[in-house]
């Protein structure tokens, strides 16, 4: 009988550390570790990207696609598998509600801001704005 292989440790298997990489040109939410190590500080937008979900499904119904290619426009990439447990957080925190509506012969899921999610989203806007007036304004 063969000897069995050794587990894959940092001790059996040499770790080089990857170039530093230039920050990417639009912000991107996936999880992988090469994204974070390139995008260390990608944690700081998860907040603003809820708030921008809640403000538009606060305008209207939004949708998951919809919503990829609108934050795309402000220059967020984020995929499919970061969005989507993203609106069923919010949703099953009270924020959003969905409802599924039929397309012909395909289904879609259609979010809007609950009562509660106007409020926070009316509290966030406070919070924002006094945020903005120290960054931009210097007050």
């Amino acid at each position: 009988m063969p000897p069995r292989p050794r587990p894959l440790t940092s001790d059996t298997v040499p770790l080089t550390p990857l170039p530093p990489q230039p920050y990417p040109e639009s912000t991107r939410m996936s999880k992988t570790k090469s994204d974070h190590d390139s995008f260390p500080d990608r944690d700081l937008y998860s907040g603003l990207i809820r708030l921008h979900v809640l403000h538009h499904a606060a305008e209207e119904p939004i949708f998951g696609l919809g919503m990829i290619e609108e934050l795309a426009r402000h220059g967020y990439r984020i995929s499919p598998g970061s969005l989507y447990p993203l609106l069923h957080n919010l949703e099953q925190k009270g924020y959003l509600r969905s409802r599924e509506l039929r397309n012909g012969k395909s289904l879609r899921r259609v979010y809007h801001a609950t009562a509660q999610g106007r409020k926070a989203l009316k509290a966030a806007t406070h919070q924002v704005r006094e945020l903005f007036h120290e960054l931009i304004e210097g007050r």
